[in-house]
């Protein structure tokens, strides 16, 4: 878990980096956020796919046992987050589609809230302890709705003018 926060904010600050050694791509915080979320992305759903055989990093059945009873079918639920998991990292890093990737990831963090909970007040091994786990869960959503850039969508901008 403490690895999944280092290579968010370690992406993060290699990007800015970039970014002020002159790649344009990473000239924002904004969009070096967006991609650093896809960079810990593509880590967290790597898991998804490990063989259970596989003992240095969460695998497929570490997922699995993180599931809530009432969870239908979850080694696919377990495959499924982590290609949803895949395909919203590359679409943050696409500008086109950012802003509804943003969206999409941070309804998706709140829904696979409740078996982040579930695996922390069970004690299923590897689950981040709860009162870790929520506020890292509101850092993603907050990140992925900075990178959605909300103050372009147009009822948010109806509020504004009012």
């Amino acid at each position: 878990m403490f690895i999944v926060i280092g290579v968010l904010l370690g992406a993060l600050l290699l990007f800015r980096l970039l970014g002020a050694l002159g790649v344009r791509r990473f000239a924002t915080w904004k969009v070096s956020s967006a991609h650093a979320l896809a960079a810990m992305l593509v880590l967290t759903a790597s898991a998804h796919f490990v063989p259970a055989g596989v003992t240095f990093m969460p695998n497929h059945g570490d997922m699995v046992a993180m599931m809530p009873p009432f969870v239908p079918f979850p080694g696919f639920m377990v495959y499924a987050t982590g290609v949803l998991e895949l395909a919203g990292a590359a679409a943050l890093v696409i500008a086109a589609t950012r802003r509804a990737a943003g969206l999409c990831l941070a309804l998706f963090f709140v829904l696979v809230l409740p078996a982040n909970v579930y695996a922390a007040v069970a004690d299923v091994p590897g689950a981040s302890p709860l009162w870790l786990r929520i506020p890292e869960q509101v850092l993603y959503i907050a990140i992925a709705l900075w990178a959605a850039e909300l103050r372009r969508l147009p009822a948010v901008s109806r509020l504004r003018s009012a």
